[in-house]
């Protein structure tokens, strides 16, 4: 699976805090503590405690399903687009049998282009926001092609994060723009196939206008392609042609260079310079993003994720049993090693008798307890842990939730199966259910020999 990028943080981080909205708060004790143990900003502590949240709950990989499905979708529009260029340059010209009214070819090419390319700079220019119907319909394809049940709060956290900086509209408009860039492409090189194959006559017609009026059009569409070195048929050319004069081959030339010119200045340039536009604004954008802390969701976890005490630089003292580490260590540079117990009765002794070097972290008994003892072992996480478990009692899913807990904090984690107290003997079955939890969370489990485990880190 592909790393996150700062914007997939961002987006994960807006997307769990949609899904709390709607659906109350997560369970995060545990992200909490994450988060905590961590040093940085508040910023950078909600987006940690959101990474793990949608970690465990399956949005990271909703999220790259929905990048999957989105990538998709793009490649669908874009052969569409490329199939519509097509379609414009056959409208535009025809099969050949028949003359070809250039300015009805010309509006064929470039008619809705010019039209909701005009839409949309109104809107960005008049509203701040360019709505499109091909952005919509690809968000919604993105959508459906993830098919993930978890990716409900993605597309809403996106363009919520993105309109925070006004950015939707500029990764909108590099989509819109450049499909129909895709689109006019596909148009010209359809164009210039078909008149490197077919032999084509231009005409123009009117009823109600008079010829100079297409003289001076003709010519004033063709000044900037002329600068740029396509040929523009001249005033003749283009009173034979309205003559209905199809002859000449150095017209139907002219005409031909002029039609691609026209395409290519008034249709593909705009096009390519917006997209451009759009690709600048959008990196530009993209790296001002950044949380709105003032959030009232954001503002509430505050405090449990950077207590008053510790912004004002106090610190607990901690605990004599256990080794100082530094803070976020993590497994490759904990080291030490601790055992804890989980609900004994007094029927075992305890503790055994302990290295040194090896610190007891008691028994278990309470939820006090154990979120003293998670908390501790977040910031100061070991190289080894050994639980002790009582397998008389059924592995319920408290006590393998917790001990799950306790192994992600410690470098390497073995249970130990409790004897059963003298003159007791244990159930099998019972054993053989803890054997199966134990291997389903794949962790190593033993008798008393792992003490030896736990003190020189060698069986």
């Amino acid at each position: 699976m592909t790393a996150l990028t700062p914007l997939d943080t961002l987006w994960l981080t807006e997307a769990v805090r949609l899904r709390e909205v709607q659906a109350g708060l997560l369970d995060d004790q545990e992200a909490n503590r994450r988060a905590r143990a961590s040093a940085g900003d508040l910023s950078s502590r909600i987006k940690q405690r959101a990474l793990w949240l949608a970690e465990r709950d399956g949005m990271v990989s909703a999220l790259h399903h929905w990048k999957q499905g989105a990538r998709l979708a793009l490649i669908v529009l874009a052969i569409m687009a490329m199939v519509s260029g097509a379609g414009l340059a056959f409208a535009a010209l025809g099969n050949g049998q028949a003359p070809v009214n250039v300015f009805w070819a010309l509006g064929s090419l470039l008619g809705l282009n010019l039209v909701l390319l005009m839409s949309w700079a109104l809107g960005l220019v008049f509203t701040g926001r360019s709505t499109s119907g091909l952005g919509r319909l690809w968000l919604w394809a993105s959508e459906r092609l993830a098919r993930d049940a978890q990716a409900a709060q993605l597309a809403p956290a996106l363009i919520l994060l993105l309109q925070r900086q006004r950015l939707n509209r500029w990764v909108l408009g590099l989509l819109v723009n450049g499909l129909w860039l895709t689109a006019l492409l596909s148009a010209l090189v359809l164009t210039l196939m078909l008149m490197a194959t077919r032999r084509y006559g231009f005409v123009w017609e009117t009823t109600i206008l008079g010829s100079e009026t297409f003289v001076n059009l003709t010519q004033t569409l063709g000044i900037i392609p002329a600068l740029l070195g396509f040929s523009t048929p001249d005033e003749l050319m283009i009173r034979a042609s309205g003559n209905g004069v199809l002859s000449l081959e150095n017209a139907r030339q002219a005409w031909a260079s002029w039609l691609v010119g026209v395409l290519l200045v008034f249709g593909i340039m705009p096009r390519l310079l917006l997209a451009l536009l759009c690709l600048w604004r959008w990196q530009q954008g993209r790296a001002a993003l950044k949380l709105d802390l003032e959030l009232p969701d954001y503002v509430e976890l505050r405090e449990r994720l950077m207590p008053s005490s510790e912004r004002l630089g106090i610190n607990d003292a901690a605990p004599p049993q256990l080794h100082q580490v530094h803070a976020n260590a993590g497994a490759a540079n904990s080291h030490g090693a601790v055992l804890v117990a989980i609900e004994l009765d007094n029927q075992h002794p305890w503790p055994p008798q302990l290295p040194a070097d090896v610190i007891d972290a008691g028994v278990l008994d309470s939820r006090e307890s154990r979120q003293k003892l998670l908390e501790q072992l977040t910031h100061s996480p070991p190289a080894r842990l050994l639980i002790a478990c009582d397998p008389r009692r059924s592995p319920d899913r408290g006590s393998l939730a917790l001990i799950s807990e306790l192994a992600r904090c410690a470098g390497i984690t073995r249970l130990w199966l409790l004897p059963a107290p003298a003159g007791q003997t244990l159930d099998p079955e019972r054993l053989n259910d803890w054997h199966t939890a134990l291997q389903q969370l794949q962790l190593t489990w033993g008798d008393r020999s792992l003490l030896n485990w736990l003190e020189t880190g060698h069986d």
